[in-house]
């Protein structure tokens, strides 16, 4: 869950969208707090860059290694990381839970 959370929030959070601006063109939203964004034309590093960074399923994978040798180094704060970010995680499907709830029930 931890991996899940910190790959939408690296690939499609507002927040991090300046990080991601220099590899990426803004196309709309994409859904509750989610960007659509597109890899910037051309092609090279800067390319191959906003492809890594614009979706989550390939960040995923480099946010669980670093996950991985988070808790071989670092097990404690990986730990608190790791705890943090599943508890977010937890709490978003809890509130589009809610959210789909009260529609239904409107």
């Amino acid at each position: 869950m931890a991996t899940h959370k910190l790959s939408r929030i690296i690939a499609k959070d507002p927040v991090t969208s300046p990080l991601r601006a220099p590899f990426t063109t803004f196309e709309g939203t994409s859904g509750p707090a989610e960007l659509a964004e597109d890899v910037r034309s051309g092609s090279g590093r800067k390319k191959t860059i906003g492809e890594l960074v614009s979706c989550p399923f390939c960040v995923g994978m480099w946010v669980s290694t670093g996950f991985t040798a988070g808790h071989v180094f670092a097990p404690r704060a990986t730990r608190l990381a790791v705890t943090t970010l599943a508890a977010l995680a937890g709490s978003d499907f809890l509130q589009f839970a809610y959210a789909y709830a009260e529609q239904k029930a409107g």
